[in-house]
């Protein structure tokens, strides 16, 4: 299970947060990620965290946003700094990873984000 929290309302230009809980199965080689959805939109990548470290953002958040991870405390991280509100959406943590050969994924049930103008 993927537990996120960390979400909120802040005023553009602020900071937030997000923390994503793996309870269960983790492994300090998934790869984790961060993606969200705004209303009528489909959901889009936001950044993603290798078990070794290596980091991919969105175009539209580099610079602003950073990804990190806690492999010992199962947690995922991400700091969203200069929020503007197209940033809004509910955001959503993902384990992507393999067991016994068989690739998985899976997602948490997310946390919203709410940027006002």
């Amino acid at each position: 299970q993927l537990q996120a929290s960390g979400g909120g309302l802040v005023q553009a230009g602020g900071s937030l947060r997000l923390s994503c809980a793996a309870s269960g199965s983790f492994s300090i080689i998934d790869n984790m990620g961060w993606y969200r959805q705004a209303p009528g939109k489909q959901r889009e990548l936001v950044a993603t965290i290798t078990g070794a470290g290596t980091t991919n953002y969105a175009d539209f958040v580099k610079g602003r946003f950073s990804i990190s991870r806690d492999n010992g405390r199962h947690m995922v991280y991400l700091q969203m700094n200069s929020l503007k509100p197209e940033d809004e959406g509910v955001h959503y943590c993902t384990q992507n990873g393999v067991r016994n050969g068989l690739r998985f994924v899976r997602w948490g049930q997310g946390t919203l984000v709410t940027v006002s103008s």
